[in-house]
């Protein structure tokens, strides 16, 4: 039986779409945690690793309890120190965030009981949430696939709560420790940067130039990063790895869906998506095709009825793919 874990916070969100319709739930971890529990029903366990506050601990516990294969054992309250998120998104993909309440970083001694987890993914929002230790303690001490979305070290919270975009910096101590990283395109750019830059150019997002990622790609491979992930929105994904020696860039086409909802936690459906495709088939592409499948049905709706079972999830993916 497989075991994956989803590491990251569970905020409750309050969620004001871009057609004005407000949304009120738990996010991040659980979007990727439903939507393995679904995929793997008998045949494999998903584990929840998460620091929650103590009046949300029975809700989350509650939301999560009909998924009887989802350990909850990870979900910690004794610190009483969750995480509280405001979104209003501007358009389909853009939003303004502000974060009220944040969480205690998860540590080694959190993922200490679950050493014998297939692979552990990582879902920060914030760059305080996951300490580098925790990667390191895994390496040393687990066989278990390390997958991590670049969103958390590339988003900081200043003293006010608001969320904003930030470098990368310190990415070369975090890439020997990461075995799958996962970022969008605007995160991309807050990871590539040379000797000498100009800010202000490094900051601009262009959601139409993609020029830098071979080169990119090229130095995350070098650092130790087996397969590095970028996702496009509505042109897909494309992933980059090496094969003796031989940088290889495949691109995988989106899922496509005739309305979007809510996009809120499609990122971390896509990395639940990635750890169930390496884990089950050992493939690039293969897993791409899973994760851009449960980032697409994560648009479909406010709930977590959107999330299909292996066989549907498979359908998809065959019509789409075939």
């Amino acid at each position: 039986m497989k075991k994956i874990a989803i590491l990251g916070p569970i905020p409750r969100d309050t969620i004001l779409t871009h057609k004005n319709e407000k949304i009120q739930k738990y996010g991040c971890a659980t979007h990727p945690a439903i939507a393995l529990a679904k995929l793997l029903e008998d045949k494999g366990e998903v584990i929840i690793i998460s620091h929650v506050h103590k009046k949300d601990h029975a809700e989350i516990q509650k939301l999560l309890s009909p998924y009887k294969n989802i350990d909850l054992r990870g979900l910690d309250c004794t610190k009483d120190r969750g995480t509280v998120i405001e979104l209003k998104f501007l358009d389909q993909n853009n939003r303004l965030e502000k974060q009220t309440a944040f969480m205690n970083p998860i540590l080694p001694e959190d993922v200490q009981p679950f050493l014998d987890a297939h692979a552990f993914v990582f879902v920060p929002i914030t760059d305080f949430e996951i300490s580098l230790s925790t990667l390191k303690y895994i390496k040393e001490n687990s066989a278990g696939l390390i997958i991590f979305d670049a969103h958390g070290p590339t988003t900081a919270m200043n003293i006010n709560g608001s969320r904003e975009r930030k470098f990368w910096i310190d990415r070369d101590e975090w890439f020997p420790y990461i075995d799958i990283l996962k970022m969008n395109l605007e995160e991309s750019y807050c990871c590539w940067f040379k000797n000498e830059y100009n800010i202000e150019e490094m900051g601009h997002y262009d959601e139409e130039n993609i020029d830098h990622l071979d080169e990119f790609a090229e130095y995350v491979l070098e650092k130790g990063v087996k397969i590095l992930y970028i996702t496009l929105d509505s042109r897909g994904c494309v992933a980059y790895s090496k094969k003796n020696g031989k940088i290889l860039k495949d691109w995988i086409e989106s899922v496509p869906v005739d309305e979007v909802i809510d996009t809120t936690g499609c990122g971390d459906s896509f990395a639940g998506g990635l750890a169930y495709g390496l884990t089950y088939y050992n493939d690039t592409v293969t897993a791409a095709r899973y994760a851009n499948t449960l980032g697409a049905l994560r648009t479909q709706g406010k709930t977590y009825d959107v999330f299909k079972n292996l066989e549907e999830t498979e359908a998809i993916i065959r019509k789409n793919y075939s």
